[in-house]
């Protein structure tokens, strides 16, 4: 399991990653989906945002039993080989403009790494909490998922970007 500063830098890495994808999605084709079946570039950083926030959002059940401590690595999260449905489905109606999404996805960050520094001191390994695919997950191997999710998510915003049809400027 990473050390608390090693999750920190990932999530700074991949928040960054990412923010530089969406800059190849043009805002006039933020909601625009790539294929049938596919989500826009907006709907896919409105599932990021969701997610994080529901992860900082739950309350910290008691300590599972000793085999459900187990689960599929973080990798297999990142490597996005296996192409999954998420099982909450996004409301379409909370789609709004690029700026304005990116600086909400920020601001879920910032409060991610304020949850982080308020229990520094404390041992989050004996919280845990069921993931739909992975399986148990401790307090601390979610906030590594926060960064994974979003290292697997630039992966798709990087298609979202290269998929969307190209637009011509007129020089006059």
């Amino acid at each position: 399991m990473p050390s608390l500063a090693t999750i920190v830098e990932n999530l700074a890495r991949a928040q960054s990653e990412l923010l530089r994808a969406a800059e190849g999605v043009p805002e006039n084709q933020w909601k625009t989906r790539p294929a049938e079946g596919r989500w826009s570039a907006g709907e896919m950083i409105g599932h990021l945002s969701a997610v994080e926030r529901t992860i900082l959002s739950r309350k910290p059940p008691k300590s599972p039993p000793f085999l459900k401590r187990f689960h599929v690595p973080m990798m297999m999260v990142e490597a996005r080989v296996i192409r999954l449905k998420t099982p909450k489905s996004l409301d379409v109606q909370t789609i709004r403009e690029k700026k304005e999404m990116l600086a909400e996805l920020r601001g879920v960050r910032e409060r991610t790494l304020a949850f982080i520094e308020e229990t520094r001191g404390r041992d989050l390994s004996k919280y845990s909490m069921a993931h739909p695919f992975l399986g148990t997950l401790n307090a601390y191997e979610w906030l590594q998922f926060i960064a994974s999710h979003e290292i697997r998510h630039t992966k798709q915003m990087r298609e979202i970007a290269g998929t969307l049809p190209k637009t011509v400027t007129s020089l006059h």
